[in-house]
């Protein structure tokens, strides 16, 4: 919802300044997103007046122009615009300015010898349009030295807020205007509309035929005004509505769109020439279709209202008019439609036809239904005092009368829900600025709730709102009691794990990313997804159709793009949910991360210290295993098998496994077909761990860390070296040493793989260091060489190895 400063204080009478308001409005829960000052930042540029426009001696296509700038003395400026010429007047910037259309800062120039001390501006180098045929010109009775902004109209700041679904009412600056005056900010404006006398009947009848199916209409009032001349609208109308980025059309459509804006009232008009018969509001028919103002044709069905005549459908009830009976310039006699809607039936049409409206916007939050012979009204008086004309009387089908809502309210609700003691002479206060009526004395009260606050229903509501008026920061600060018992964990075992992924990612060098949850159907389809049941019924684009099977795409993307921009080496990690069904167990916790080019651990990017080395399938593991150890998995009891998903290199990849029934992620290099079908380049690895296979671990009986124990006896080294079969894996090597004595064998690592000359054909040499450490006494070589002897034995017969001479 976006609205001017001096448009608020048309509803508002208020000297407080734009911070003020601005902070006001989000202490009240109407949040700010942004202002937008063009006055300031266009401060610097000046109306000028050139009194000379000479060529350039040493360019056929420059001049060289002496400018008033309204400060004293002519400046120089070098100017290359083909309409610069004496006796203009342009918008002039002194050195030190910062172009918003080029992002540059202005300095002081030397353009082919000639000093130049400032800029003769275009409406792109000034941000305003894309026009840089030439120079801005102004008439010629625009002041000399006076600010830009200020003879634009530029001058008036642009709020916009975020509202919240439930506060229709402020969907109109009259609604917001009235927030602000509850809450001490300046004196609301409480204007009653005056009926226009009908001074002819209607010549169209209103009918609304739902049958035997539940009214989407509850009421329906059309007023015709005969003899209107439709021109363009003043030119106060026309800059209000284009400060909050709307284009003027015309007088008629300008009028709707500007009380949309300003009462939440939106409106329709129809080309009364156009209308063929008396109207109806019924639901559309199968089959039938509507040429819509935007200059679309949409297939209607029998769930979405309509407005039609005897020819068929003219609008699309509460979301957009018809072209068919739009109004034009030549518009003689005009119908002016008010109406109320089912809020939910607007929101499931706009939905299912993909249209977005400032009419649907409103209606689906609910508009204010003693507003609606008002708001007719006010458009009639609007269109005769800029169009004239001669106004019918109004015909009405259906009640707009309100259910009144009447709401018990204990005094007591503020103090229990809030913590806060307001007495009722406040709390009147503040809900009869609000428009609330309240009745009662003592403890309790009756609290009659205004038309346009459809979102009050019960005594929670009424503290809300006497809160939000007194300021949130009246509430007394009142900490949880604690109680005798320890406190349990607040976080679930994901989040835990979570957390520590991306910590220990971050600390591997990797940036964390956050990528769309939906990828193309094609790309889905890449990674193992693509079921019917996962893709989008409405996407926001064609390429984001789908749930996403794997975060791997979206981070494949993400790196290219930084590859395309000149960031090739590029290491992202991302921990969010995978879908791999439509049912709550089908949704996985992934932590991934790919790593581009020179992005290895040891560091980003070429060094002198050190060769330059591309990404590798170990990389991708290291990372991959980091994650796991992080999340509380043992490493030793992993188990790292070949190969893995499709979407990896066959050769150059892995999974991750304890067992394998228990898979908890896989790692590698990128398959080419499908970097080739993700339109990236690589060299390319990638991870993907789910977080939710990690066993639970089991409970230990007390939270305490055990204490640490360190062994006071030197740890013993010993290095072996194996023969096994080619298709012996060295992890079975390993495991095979660890479980000679898992008490005193505390460390095996792999240092060497050695296949060739002195190893027979289909063999091959594993080497392995050995770390042992003595608990209770340092241990003799007798002892060392029995373990040994236990080692060789261990691994010879679970691996077929034999040890190596």
């Amino acid at each position: 919802m976006k609205f001017t400063l001096s448009w608020l204080k048309e509803h508002l009478d208020t000297d407080e300044p734009l911070e003020t308001i601005v902070d006001k409005l989000t202490m009240i829960g109407l949040e700010v997103e942004r202002v937008e000052d063009k006055a300031k930042a266009l401060a610097p540029f000046k109306v000028a007046s050139v009194i000379s426009a000479e060529k350039h001696p040493n360019a056929d296509k420059l001049r060289v122009c002496m400018v008033d700038t309204g400060s004293g003395a002519p400046v120089q400026v070098v100017c290359g615009a083909p309409n610069a010429r004496a006796g203009m007047k342009g918008v002039f910037a002194p050195p030190g300015t910062h172009i918003p259309g080029s992002g540059l800062d202005l300095k002081v120039g030397n353009i082919r010898g000639v000093e130049s001390r400032g800029m003769l501006c275009s409406g792109r180098e000034l941000g305003l349009s894309d026009d840089h045929e030439g120079i801005i010109e102004l008439p010629s009775d625009a002041p000399v030295g006076k600010p830009y902004a200020d003879v634009l109209g530029l001058n008036d700041p642009v709020i916009e807020i975020n509202l919240t679904p439930n506060r229709s009412d402020c969907t109109g600056v009259n609604g917001i205007a009235r927030d602000l005056g509850a809450a001490d900010m300046g004196a609301f404006k409480e204007r009653t509309v005056k009926p226009v006398k009908g001074q002819l009947p209607s010549p169209v009848s209103v009918k609304l035929d739902f049958g035997k199916t539940p009214s989407l209409c509850p009421a329906f009032a059309l007023r015709l005004v005969k003899g209107v001349k439709n021109g363009s609208s003043p030119e106060w109308l026309q800059s209000r509505l284009r400060s909050i980025g709307l284009r003027p059309i015309n007088a008629l459509v300008d009028i709707t769109n500007y009380l949309t804006f300003d009462r939440a009232r939106p409106l329709h008009v129809f080309d009364a020439a156009k209308v063929r018969g008396n109207l109806v509001i019924r639901r559309a028919r199968k089959g039938e279709q509507l040429l819509a103002l935007d200059g679309k044709t949409y297939a209607l069905d029998d769930s979405m209202c309509v407005i039609a005549d005897e020819q068929g459908v003219e609008s699309l009830a509460g979301i957009m008019g018809g072209q068919t009976t739009g109004v034009s310039e030549t518009t003689k006699d005009v119908l002016i439609e008010a109406a109320l809607w089912d809020p939910l039936n607007i929101a499931q049409t706009g939905r299912k036809l993909g249209i977005n409206s400032d009419a649907r916007y409103r209606f689906e939050r609910g508009v204010d239904p003693a507003f609606l012979l008002p708001g007719l009204e006010l458009a009639t008086q609007m269109v005769l005092d800029l169009c004239g004309g001669t106004p019918s009387e109004v015909v009405l089908a259906g009640d707009p009368t309100p259910a009144e809502r009447v709401i018990d309210f204990p005094l007591g609700e503020l103090k229990r829900l809030a913590g806060l003691d307001v007495p009722l002479t406040e709390v009147r206060r503040v809900l009869g600025h609000l428009g609330f009526f309240v009745a009662g004395q003592g403890k309790n009260a009756k609290i009659a709730v205004p038309s346009w606050r459809p979102d009050v229903h019960g005594t929670a509501d009424i503290v809300e709102e006497v809160v939000r008026i007194l300021g949130v920061d009246r509430i007394p600060a009142t900490p949880f009691g604690r109680g005798n018992a320890p406190r349990k964990p607040v976080l679930t075992t994901v989040q835990t794990r979570t957390r520590k992924a991306k910590r220990s990612l971050a600390a591997r060098g990797l940036v964390e990313a956050v990528t769309w949850s939906f990828v193309s159907k094609p790309q889905a389809e890449l990674f193992g997804g693509g079921q019917p049941e996962l893709a989008l019924a409405n996407p926001i684009a064609a390429d984001l159709s789908d749930m996403r099977p794997s975060l791997i795409p979206g981070l494949v993307a993400a790196a290219q793009k930084n590859a395309d921009r000149g960031y090739p080496d590029v290491a992202l990690f991302e921990v969010g949910q995978i879908f791999k069904g439509d049912q709550p167990e089908d949704q996985f916790t992934a932590a991934t991360g790919v790593r581009r080019a020179l992005a290895k651990a040891s560091g980003i990017g070429r060094h002198w210290a050190a060769p330059a080395a591309e990404v590798d399938a170990f990389d991708a593991k290291a990372d991959a295993l980091a994650v796991l150890a992080a999340a509380g998995v043992p490493v030793s009891s992993l188990q790292v098998v070949p190969g893995g998903p499709v979407w990896f290199h066959p050769g150059r990849s892995g999974t991750i496994q304890m067992g394998p029934q228990t898979v908890l992620g896989h790692f590698g290099e990128l398959h080419p077909k499908v970097l080739e079908a993700l339109d990236a380049e690589g060299p390319l690895v990638a991870f993907e761990v789910i977080l939710e296979r990690i066993p639970e671990p089991k409970a230990k009986a007390t939270r305490a860390k055990p204490m640490l124990e360190l062994s006071p006896f030197q740890p013993v080294e010993r290095d072996f070296a194996f023969v096994v079969d080619r298709a012996v894996k060295a992890g079975d090597v390993v495991r095979a040493a660890q479980s000679a004595d898992r008490k005193l064998v505390t460390g095996v690592n792999v240092f060497d793989v050695y296949e060739g000359k002195g190893i027979e054909p289909g063999k091959k040499s594993i080497a392995i260091a050995v770390t042992i450490q003595p608990r209770e006494k340092t241990m003799t070589d007798e002892e060392i060489e029995a373990l040994g002897v236990k080692i060789v034995a261990e691994v010879t017969k679970k691996t077929g190895g034999t040890l190596r001479a």
